[in-house]
């Protein structure tokens, strides 16, 4: 499985969807996260040259899912990636990379972006060439 990871306050509902699954199929869990440049850059990124910004995004995307990782049965770990680039275009081209049966991601709530350019989710779920999980927040879940 590919565990589609974005720092969010939510993403280890996605986590523990996914382990949850892993411990009744044995399926191996890897666990990514796609980094772009964000609208606001993390203090250490103004010491640096522009060259070295997308090094220093992976690396703290990186040091953020081996804590998760801590959480994965060590029967389930399928290993972390990381890659910079538009998440729905990563998510999918590791997915391929790996050769995962099944993309686990949550599912996020329609702002104004996203009415317009649509959610990752929904572009995972159009787009890709194999099933996808879309897990729900909880609170999502218990009004319907």
């Amino acid at each position: 499985m590919l565990v589609a990871l974005d720092g969010s306050p939510r993403e280890r509902d996605v986590l523990g969807a996914a382990i949850a699954i892993g411990q009744r199929t044995s399926a191996k869990l890897v666990l990514f996260r796609s980094v772009g440049v964000p609208r606001e850059l993390p203090h250490e990124a103004f010491s640096v040259s522009p060259d070295e910004i997308p090094r220093l995004l992976e690396a703290r995307a990186a040091s953020a899912l081996a804590v998760l990782e801590n959480d994965v049965p060590v029967e389930l770990r399928g290993g972390a990636r990381v890659v910079v680039g538009t998440a729905w275009q990563s998510i999918e081209r590791i997915a391929d990379e790996e050769d995962v049966d099944l993309i686990v991601i949550g599912s996020h709530g329609y702002g104004t972006l996203d009415r317009v350019v649509g959610t990752t989710a929904a572009k995972i779920v159009n787009h890709a060439d194999r099933s996808v999980l879309v897990v729900r927040a909880p609170e999502r879940l218990a009004r319907t």
